[in-house]
């Protein structure tokens, strides 16, 4: 599915939609350049799961954890780390997470859960454009049930 985000707007609109459908538990692999979006769409999903307070870009701190509904939620930026062994240090076996949102998903490569949803973000003209790809039975109902309301205009496949 793409999906055009032509500003910030945009882009917490398709954050507040995949809130609203999102499976439990759900893993999303978020990916593109710097700047591509990748951190604005986690903030809009979270602040529609209801967290409060700063949601901070995990550049520094690798993982931030947040409570939502019926758990907690784990985002994580990756970009920093050299190898994927550096992960064990992060106490991430744990099952209280029922989300993860993680940037730079390749640099944790075999040390991650699969993932359910794969976002490509992009900078395209003077916004950016979203392609979601489901990568599991709960990815593929997620997106089946997504509602973009209208507000958001998918792009043609071709």
């Amino acid at each position: 599915m793409l999906i055009e985000l032509p500003g910030p707007e945009a882009t917490d609109e398709l954050g507040r939609a995949l809130a609203a459908s999102r499976p439990q538990p759900a893993v999303v692999h978020l990916h593109g350049d710097l700047g591509a979006g990748k951190s604005s769409l986690a903030r809009a999903l979270l602040r529609a799961l209801g967290v409060q307070g700063p949601v901070r870009s995990p550049t520094y701190t690798l993982v931030e954890r947040y409570p939502v509904p019926g758990g907690e939620a784990w985002h994580l930026d990756l970009y920093r780390i050299a190898d994927a062994g550096e992960l064990d240090f992060l106490g991430l076996d744990g099952d209280e997470a029922t989300l993860w949102l993680v940037e730079w998903p390749e640099r944790g490569q075999g040390a991650l859960p699969a993932p359910d949803l794969e976002v490509h973000l992009a900078v395209a003209g003077a916004g950016r454009r979203a392609r979601l790809e489901a990568r599991s039975a709960a990815g593929q109902a997620w997106l089946s049930a997504l509602d973009l309301n209208g507000r958001l205009q998918g792009v043609p496949a071709g």
